[in-house]
C-alpha cells in the first residue's frame, strides 16, 4: 500500500519524535518550525512553547554570531560536530554536540535543520576531572619530592613466562629513554599497567602520570580537555589549561589512539614534533615537556589499513613499541595470577580462601580467555563474593566460563609436564622462591623440586 504525503509527513514526524537526539528545525527568518520532544528536555523549553519563535528568543544567551542555526542559515555552508555551550530559556547552562545543515531549494537556503547531543554532564565530569589535575599539578609544584599518580610499577607485573620476560625486559629499556611509545594488545591485557611501569622506571617518575581514553569523548570535547581552553574562544568556554600543560614534566597516555578523530590526530602529531600547545580558541603557543605513550586494542597494521590511525602520527609514537601478549599466549603465568587475585581479593574481602580445585585450575588452563588478565581477575573476583570455603570449585565460576571450556589436544605427557612446570612456578611465586616452602605447598620432597627445577631449566633437544 502506498502512503499519501500526509502519512509520510505524519510517519516522518513520528519517527523524529522517538529518536533521543534533539532536532530543531527552523526556517528562513530563524523561526521555529519543528521542536521534537529531545529538544524540549534538552533545552527547557516545551514544544509548544518554541514552536513559531525565533532561535534567540529561545536562547538568549546566544548572537547571530555563536548560533549554529543562524549561521547556517546565513552562510549555506554545513556546521558538523560543533560543541556549543549555551543558556537555556530556564537558565540552565547546556553544553551540546551540534550538527547544522542548510535545506536549499532552488539555489536559495529555505531552512536549516540542527541534530543535538547532550554532553552537559560529560562535559562537567569531564571538567571535573581536569580540575582536579591541575589542582594535583599546583600541589606536585609546592613540593621538592612528588608522588606520581601511576600506581602500578614493574613488580606489579605478573607472570616469568618467556613472552612477559621480553616484556619487562623491553619495558625497562624504554624507561630510560624519553621517545614515544606505542603499547598494542588485546582488551584486558594490562596496556595502562605497561605505561604506568615505564613511567615509573624512569627518570619521570616524581613528574605526573595522566591517563586519557581517546574514544570516551567526543571529538571537540575531547580537544579541549587535551588542548585546554581560553575564555572567550567559544560559547561557554573558560580558561583552563589543557591535559598537555598538566602533563607537563611526566608522562601522557592516550588510550585507544585509533579512536581519536583523524583531525585532532593531526593537531597531536604538531605538539609530539614541536613540543608546544595552544589551547583552543587562543593565539599563544604554550612550551610542553611530555613523554607520550599510546596505546591501541587494534593491531596497528589494521588500524592503518582501516584508516583509522595517520601513517605520519603512527611513526612518530611509534619509535619505541611493545606488544602486550594475550594471556592464551601465556598459559604457564596463569597459577601466579591466580595465586596474585586470590591473595589480593582475601585482603580486600577479609576472606582466607587458599586454592582453586584441581578442575578449576585445568579449566583455566584450557580456556580461551577472550577477556585476557581482566577476565580471569574479574572470574575470581565473582566466585570469592559466593565460595563457602577455603577453594574456590566449578559452581563458583561464572556460567560463561564454565560453558566456554575448550581443550587443546597434545600429547598427553607433553600436557602433564607444561602443568607440572606451571604448578612449580607459581607455587615458587607464592612463596617468594622458598625452595622449601613451594615444596611443602606441592607435597612433593624438597629434593624431588629441586630436581624438577633442573630439568625445567635444561633445553630441550630437538631437530631443526
Amino acid at each position: 500500500m502506498k502512503l499519501s504525503p500526509e502519512q509520510m509527513e505524519k510517519l516522518f514526524c513520528t519517527v523524529l519524535d522517538c529518536v533521543d537526539v534533539g532536532i530543531h528545525i527552523v526556517d528562513e527568518s530563524g523561526h521555529t518550525v519543528f521542536y521534537n520532544p529531545a529538544c524540549a528536555r534538552l533545552d527547557g523549553v516545551p514544544a509548544e512553547e518554541a514552536l513559531g519563535r525565533h532561535v534567540l528568543e529561545i536562547f538568549p544567551s546566544l548572537t547571530p554570531h555563536t548560533s549554529t542555526l543562524l549561521k547556517v542559515l546565513e552562510s549555506g555552508q554545513p556546521i558538523l560536530n560543533k560543541q556549543q555551550s549555551f543558556t537555556n530559556f530556564k537558565g540552565k547552562l547546556i553544553t551540546t554536540i551540534n550538527s547544522t545543515v542548510p535545506v536549499i531549494e532552488s539555489g536559495r537556503v529555505v531552512a536549516a535543520v540542527e541534530v543535538s547531543k547532550d554532553l552537559t554532564q560529560v562535559k562537567a565530569l569531564s571538567e571535573k576531572v581536569v580540575t582536579l589535575q591541575a589542582a594535583l599539578s599546583e600541589k606536585r609544584a609546592g613540593r621538592a619530592t612528588t608522588v606520581s599518580e601511576a600506581r602500578f610499577h614493574l613488580s606489579d607485573i605478573i607472570g616469568d613466562s618467556p613472552p612477559m620476560q621480553e616484556l619487562k625486559n623491553t619495558i625497562r629499556r624504554a624507561a630510560m629513554s624519553t621517545s614515544s611509545v606505542l603499547v598494542f594488545g588485546e582488551t584486558g591485557t594490562g596496556k595502562e599497567l605497561v605505561a604506568q611501569a615505564i613511567h615509573n622506571e624512569g627518570p619521570r617518575r616524581t613528574g605526573p602520570f595522566i591517563a586519557q581514553n581517546c574514544a570516551a569523548l567526543p571529538e571537540a570535547l575531547l580537544e579541549g580537555i587535551l588542548f585546554g581552553t581560553v575564555k572567550g574562544g567559544f560559547t561557554g568556554a573558560e580558561n583552563r589549561p589543557g591535559l598537555f600543560e598538566l602533563a607537563s614534566g611526566g608522562t601522557l597516555y592516550l588510550d585507544e589512539i585509533n579512536s581519536m578523530h583523524r583531525n585532532l590526530q593531526s593537531k597531536l602529531l604538531r605538539v609530539i614534533q614541536d613540543r608546544t600547545v595552544r589551547r583552543v580558541g587562543d593565539t599563544v603557543l604554550r612550551a610542553v615537556d611530555v613523554r607520550f605513550i599510546a596505546s591501541t586494542s587494534t593491531e596497528p597494521g589494521i588500524a592503518l589499513e582501516r584508516g583509522e590511525m595517520r601513517h605520519d602520527l603512527f611513526y612518530r609514537l611509534n619509535v619505541i613499541s611493545l606488544r602486550v601478549p594475550p594471556l592464551s599466549e601465556r598459559r604457564e603465568d596463569i597459577p601466579a595470577l591466580i595465586a596474585h587475585f586470590l591473595e589480593k581479593y582475601n585482603a580486600r574481602m577479609g576472606l582466607s580462601v587458599a586454592r582453586v580445585s584441581p578442575q578449576v585450575l585445568d579449566l583455566f588452563m584450557c580456556y580461551d580467555w577472550p577477556g585476557n588478565v581482566r577476565e580471569l581477575e574479574h572470574a575470581i573476583e565473582g566466585a570469592m563474593n559466593i565460595v563457602d570455603g577455603d577453594e574456590i570449585r566449578l559452581e563458583h565460576l561464572p556460567p560463561g566460563i564454565r560453558k566456554g571450556r575448550t581443550t587443546e589436544i597434545r600429547p598427553l605427557r607433553e600436557a602433564v609436564e607444561q602443568l607440572e612446570a606451571e604448578l612449580i612456578r607459581g607455587a615458587l611465586n607464592r612463596t617468594g622462591g622458598n625452595v622449601t616452602e613451594a615444596a611443602r605447598m606441592l607435597g612433593i620432597p624438597r629434593q624431588t623440586l629441586q630436581y624438577r627445577l633442573r630439568q625445567m631449566r635444561q633445553p630441550k633437544s630437538g631437530h631443526a
